[in-house]
């Protein structure tokens, strides 16, 4: 079932992992859209597993404002567990993903083109493990808030 796909961070702990390239990825995924099944397309040709980490309703209200998410974090984890590039959705209360990244450590970070690596959360865990930190290109005019607020003027 895909729903096997949206674990705790601790049950991800006792998952058997070994030798395994791991590609880590953090969002709010609010509205999935073409673009972002692009970008984990892309992200998951980087490794051999794509962990997502996902924002909780509560964190994504704290950094996108109270009318977000339109979503909730189940139906955003579904939607992501039914995308054949993800292996995994790790949902995280934090406004970043960054103690997840500690725990998880992985072998690859990805983020969207409008990052540089040097403001990249996590980045810093990953290359002092000698990993990689990869910023993919955006999508132009795709963004689930661009999305939203075209909606909300019709």
């Amino acid at each position: 079932m895909i729903t096997d796909k949206i674990v705790s961070l601790e049950n991800f702990k006792t998952l058997p992992l070994n030798y395994k390239r791991i590609v880590f990825t953090n969002g709010c995924f609010d509205i999935i859209h073409a673009g972002h099944v692009q970008y984990l397309e892309q992200a998951k040709l980087l490794g051999d597993i794509l962990i997502i980490g996902l924002n909780s309703d509560t964190s994504v209200k704290r950094l996108k404002g109270n009318d977000r998410p339109i979503n909730n974090e189940q139906n955003r984890a579904i939607v992501l567990a039914g995308l054949e590039a993800v292996d995994y959705i790790i949902i995280f209360e934090e406004d970043t993903p960054y103690e997840m990244i500690k725990v998880i450590q992985p072998d690859v970070l990805v983020k969207g083109g409008d990052w540089s690596e040097s403001n990249i959360v996590g980045a810093d865990i990953v290359i002092a493990r000698g990993g990689k930190v990869i910023s993919l290109p955006y999508w132009k005019g795709l963004s689930s808030s661009s999305i939203i607020k075209a909606m909300r003027e019709d």
